[in-house]
């Protein structure tokens, strides 16, 4: 109501002052103008209004949610910083691979003819309130209140099959889960054996394995380093979340 009563009042004043800049001519064609640009101001102010409406009002609860992710990215580089970060240690036998925005890194080195890569994910960490599941398990019960990272160790030569292990890396040891070969020449569609369970092996089959990873860089040294690597990487990594919903939000 308020806007129609500023374009009436705009209108009673153009009309006159449009008439009298006519000279005393005939009035009809400066009437018609200074209604039809009175039409058009209104018009103008409306879009104008309906303009500032729209990009003016932003909910207050996404106000609320930028304050609460801005203050969780302080606490999260704050954290960072005395953390400092993992130093790759002299000797260290991999190449790293470390792209952003993923939850991997890679590792690769030659050996002896051979390519070994390691894919290492993000750690499994244990804070000391989590409820051990596994009372009733040997193993378990030791490993329960253990952090650890997943590995996928690949050894291969210039041509023919790999190995391929997943590897479950404790502070203290690095355990085989699983063991297969894979055959590159091998369709997708066909279904490969691939061996029993790595626990059914025989013990001197299974110490054997280890030995063959640890000469190759998997041993407890190289991923105690990863462990500390991968940590740092989970808080960049959620930092750079935290920015990205930042962006979203504020746009």
């Amino acid at each position: 109501m308020a806007l129609n009563n500023v374009i009436r009042r705009t209108a009673s004043r153009i009309v006159p002052l449009a008439i009298r800049a006519s000279g005393g001519g005939p009035t009809y064609f400066h009437h018609s103008s200074a209604v039809f640009s009175t039409t058009t101001l209104s018009r103008n102010m409306l879009q104008r209004s309906s303009f500032l409406h729209h990009y003016s009002t932003k909910p207050s609860s996404d106000d609320s949610l930028l304050r609460v992710i801005e203050s969780e990215i302080q606490c999260a580089l704050e954290s960072q910083e005395e953390d400092q970060g993992e130093e790759v240690p002299q000797g260290f036998p991999f190449k790293i691979e470390d792209h952003p925005g993923q939850q991997t890194i890679s590792l690769t080195r030659e050996y002896q003819g051979e390519t070994i890569c390691v894919e290492v994910y993000m750690p499994d960490l244990v804070t000391g309130e989590e409820n051990d599941d596994n009372d009733n398990d040997e193993e378990g019960e030791e490993r329960g209140g253990q952090s650890s990272i997943p590995l996928v160790v690949k050894v291969s030569k210039k041509s023919g099959p790999c190995l391929e292990f997943g590897c479950t890396a404790y502070p203290d040891q690095v355990m085989i889960d699983s063991l297969s070969v894979k055959d590159p020449d091998n369709s997708e569609d066909q279904i490969a054996y691939e061996g029993p369970d790595f626990s059914d092996l025989d013990e001197n089959l299974q110490k054997a394995f280890h030995k063959y990873l640890e000469i190759r860089g998997i041993k407890a040294s190289t991923t105690n380093f990863l462990h500390g690597y991968m940590i740092d990487k989970d808080s960049r990594e959620y930092i750079g979340w935290l920015k990205n919903l930042q962006k979203f939000v504020k746009s």
